[in-house]
């Protein structure tokens, strides 16, 4: 997956000073609680090259889901706000999906 910045002052790429990359492979899917990714970041600088796993545990509530994403082994240079906020994002976006489609 390649991660292109219209704007890289504001939010500069580790790739390169426009992009992220990042190689996304599933590491585990146990249907219908839980998906593990493991994302490689590519990057000349260690401090935000590395491997990271995310968990999206599922459970039902009412009637609906909550879902949980715990992310591990985040490299150090990647900004816990801003990767608060990516998750978050993310999670608003699957949110609005299965409204318009559920």
């Amino acid at each position: 997956m390649v991660l292109t910045y219209l704007d890289p002052a504001e939010s500069p790429g580790k790739t390169s000073d426009a992009t992220d990359v990042v190689d996304v492979e599933f590491a585990q899917l146990v249907p219908p609680t839980r998906v593990v990714q493991r994302a490689v970041f590519e990057a000349d600088d260690p401090s935000y090259a590395g491997t990271m796993t995310m968990t999206w545990q599922l459970a039902p509530v009412g009637d609906g889901t909550e879902v949980t994403v715990t992310a591990t082994d985040v490299p150090p240079g990647i900004d816990q706000a801003v990767h608060e906020a990516g998750i978050a994002s993310s999670l608003a976006n699957l949110a609005s999906y299965i409204e318009a489609t559920g």
